[in-house]
């Protein structure tokens, strides 16, 4: 999978102002910034991004994924830390 196809797949299927995507073909790293993030548990924010990739993981066009949630004030404070 393409790095832009999954953040297609996760901007199309959450309410999120941004998602940044890296990775090399099977792993990847998400940035998802967003405020559906705000009142979540840490796992409540990890299965909100995993259930829309949940098929690609399923079929192996994804391998690994690791992710990073922030709100937009959160992602603002942090994103030099990001390289961002």
């Amino acid at each position: 999978m393409e790095n832009h196809e999954i953040q297609t797949v996760l901007m199309n299927a959450l309410p999120l102002e941004e998602v940044y995507v890296s990775g090399d073909g099977s792993h990847f790293q998400v940035i998802a910034v967003g405020d559906m993030f705000a009142e979540m548990s840490r796992v409540k924010k990890q299965q909100a991004v995993y259930a829309p990739l949940m098929e690609f993981i399923a079929d192996n066009r994804i391998h690994a994924v690791s992710i990073k949630t922030y709100t937009p004030s959160e992602w603002e404070r942090d994103r030099k830390l990001n390289g961002f």
